[in-house]
């Protein structure tokens, strides 16, 4: 009998086995956890860096602002700040009790828990345990004049036009002094304007511009000289309110012009601000103090004021910590016209 040999391979099929199965399936899983952690990682510091960007952005744009406003305090245009007369109605001259038609104001602040008058129920709310400032003076560059008739209340000024309109508040100042006045009619044809009486909101209680201020028909006449400047008067109030959205922005309250009616309004200015708290260095001090420690007597000594504000990330899970970034931040701002 013969045996018949075959040389065809075996039949079996050799795989893998259960346990290197799992292996690979564990190696496997533990590179794709890599993979996603770093993925996770890389995200979050995007967020962080993105919410602190932001953060960063907008404390430069806030003191930016603020410190604009608070340079130009107390500034007329011609250098003078201790002689300016004052002939609204609105004025303390007149009785009058507006925020924005007292020269006194010029410098002023208002600690945590202390009431600011120019914050109205029709504007954002004041967000608690925050500070807010009110500064007025002469808005940018000035315009100069031709001519003055007092008797005729009436500036002619040196421009082809400009962009004052009726009810307009007015700074005028030459070297002797300067004196806050509305105008109650503006005519662009030969670019004149007029500070009379009887008309206006508030309107003038006296045309006579000189110093000190006599509220009466004529007052105490004044004639400026040509090439005297002429600016809009900028009376503003920073503060912290809530926002449309519930969260909390600063705020700017601005005078502007509404139908020849002087009409304070809030503006939101920088979203994401939560906190301020303002100090001031009076003449003479050594250290900056708050607002209640300044007096009612020394705000016209007030000459440099310092801001701290508490501002967090629009993205709510920024941080490691899985919260908004927040920052805290602080600018000190000299008033250009007070210091030496």
């Amino acid at each position: 009998m013969s045996q018949v040999y075959s040389n065809a391979p075996n039949d079996r099929q050799h795989g893998f086995t259960l346990v290197e199965l799992m292996v690979a399936m564990v190696l496997g899983l533990v590179v794709i956890g890599g993979v996603v952690s770093v993925f996770l990682s890389n995200q979050q510091s995007y967020r962080t860096n993105q919410a602190l960007g932001e953060v960063q952005d907008n404390s430069r744009i806030a003191f930016e602002l603020m410190a604009r406003d608070i340079r130009d305090a107390g500034l007329t245009g011609c250098g003078n700040t201790g002689r300016v007369a004052d002939v609204l109605n609105s004025a303390p001259n007149n009785g009058g009790t507006a925020w924005w038609a007292n020269w006194g104001n010029a410098v002023i602040g208002y600690d945590a828990g202390v009431a600011d008058p120019a914050i109205t129920a029709l504007m954002p709310a004041r967000v608690a345990g925050t500070d807010s400032i009110e500064l007025i003076g002469a808005d940018g560059s000035g315009l100069s004049i031709v001519k003055h008739n007092a008797t005729a209340a009436t500036f002619f000024i040196n421009a082809p036009s400009t962009n004052l309109q009726q009810g307009d508040i007015i700074i005028v100042c030459d070297p002797d002094h300067a004196t806050i006045t509305q105008i109650t009619n503006y005519n662009n044809a030969n670019v004149s304007l007029v500070h009379n009486t009887g008309t206006g909101n508030p309107g003038n209680c006296s045309k006579g511009l000189g110093y000190p201020t006599q509220c009466t028909t004529n007052g105490n006449s004044y004639t400026f000289s040509p090439n005297s400047q002429i600016a809009q008067l900028a009376a503003n109030d920073w503060y912290i309110g809530t926002n449309s959205v519930g969260g909390s922005s600063l705020y700017r309250i601005s005078l502007l012009n509404s139908g020849a009616v002087p009409t304070p309004t809030a503006q939101e200015m920088v979203r994401n601000v939560t906190g301020m708290t303002i100090r001031y260095l009076v003449n003479g001090g050594t250290s900056f103090v708050n607002a209640t420690t300044v007096g009612a007597a020394n705000w016209g000594n007030v000459d440099a004021v310092q801001v701290t504000l508490t501002l967090q990330s629009q993205n709510q899970r920024a941080g490691t910590d899985v919260k908004p970034i927040q920052r805290i931040f602080t600018a000190t701002t000299t008033l250009r016209n007070r210091v030496n």
